[in-house]
């Protein structure tokens, strides 16, 4: 049986092709993939040939924010059957080096990353095999395509735990993107007394109120730092995302923080070198922090959306066959016709 696959073949270049699915292996299992979330990592790889330091080898299958059903069952797997509806984790960890011992999956040293630049093919084909502990079951009270929100709110809950939110604190969130709308919703639901949100873009500041901000700004026309620091009584908010990484965001990061404060770099710079004020970061003694995806908070994750459907739902504005994925990704890439996460079906 032929199945679609959809291969970047250059820099803002699809074609979809044919292949043939490979039988599933002892402890696997074979997914028929139905919808996947476009991610702003994709849209590196799209845009720019590269994510950060680690440039595309072509062709290459994007697509790391999976769900659909299981096909196929391999060897020596139990528990599960032909059928259920699940989320996929898109790490494959080895679970015995010094990290995954440790419980930092995330730094396996032997990770199969699927839809990583020059490394393992991604989601954005008909069908995936997957070792059994990389499916998560979905409820019924979610659909397929929610269910495709579970890897991104996994790493915005891997922001937060990295911040460590108390009860009434607050925040600002540079960048309402995908990963930035799903920070805003799960730190409002941590209890956070005021979130800003910063964004250029006049739909995503408009989903950004949808999703919990208290307060949005354009970076266009305030100097959002100052403005956020003025606004929070003068020192400034207790934790900064910096989910957009893009231009002086990083900056702006520094100076909304308090002193004392948590600034989390959930985003991923294009650039391999960026200027900030070190002296912001040095006087005020700030926790400056990387996300590194996220680690075993897809359970989380999941559970949090069955919970809250109906606040994380808007984010899902777009879903287009894989046919037109060419098209997808550059309406995506224009930040058009009111994208908030476009999602590529298989169904």
């Amino acid at each position: 049986m032929a199945m679609r696959v959809a291969e970047l073949t250059g820099v803002r270049q699809f074609r979809l092709v044919e292949g043939q699915p490979v039988e599933p292996g002892p402890g696997q299992v074979q997914v028929q993939v139905q919808a996947v979330g476009v991610c702003g990592s994709d849209m590196h790889s799209y845009a720019e040939g590269g994510v950060g330091d680690q440039p595309v080898i072509f062709p290459m299958v994007l697509g790391h924010e999976p769900s659909g059903v299981v096909a196929k069952i391999g060897p020596g797997v139990t528990g599960i059957a032909v059928g259920d509806r699940a989320a996929f984790e898109p790490s494959i960890c080895c679970y015995h080096c010094v990290y995954c011992l440790r419980g930092r999956h995330n730094l396996c040293t032997r990770m199969r990353f699927l839809s990583s630049p020059g490394g393992e093919a991604g989601f954005f084909r008909d069908r995936v095999n997957l070792p059994a502990e990389n499916l998560l079951p979905l409820p019924s009270s979610l659909s397929i395509g929610e269910g495709a929100l579970v890897e991104p709110l996994a790493i915005a809950l891997h922001s937060m735990k990295l911040a460590a939110p108390v009860l009434g604190e607050t925040a600002a969130v540079f960048g309402a993107g995908p990963i930035g709308l799903l920070t805003i919703a799960a730190l409002k639901l941590a209890g956070l007394r005021r979130v800003w949100a910063v964004e250029p873009l006049p739909h995503r500041r408009a989903l950004a109120l949808v999703m919990g901000a208290d307060a949005v700004l354009d970076p266009g026309a305030v100097d959002a730092g100052a403005t956020i620091v003025r606004e929070a009584g003068g020192l400034g908010v207790d934790m900064v995302f910096d989910c957009a990484t893009k231009g002086d965001t990083t900056d702006h990061s520094l100076r909304a923080a308090a002193p004392g404060a948590r600034v989390v770099l959930t985003g991923i710079h294009s650039e391999l070198r960026i200027s900030v004020d070190i002296h912001q970061w040095r006087r005020k003694e700030l926790a400056v922090l990387q996300v590194r995806r996220s680690n075993d908070e897809l359970p989380a994750a999941r559970d949090l959306l069955a919970q809250n459907t109906r606040l994380f739902a808007p984010l899902i504005t777009h879903n287009r066959p894989v046919e037109k994925i060419a098209e997808s990704f550059a309406l995506v890439d224009r930040y058009d016709d009111g994208v908030g996460k476009l999602l590529v079906r298989f169904d």
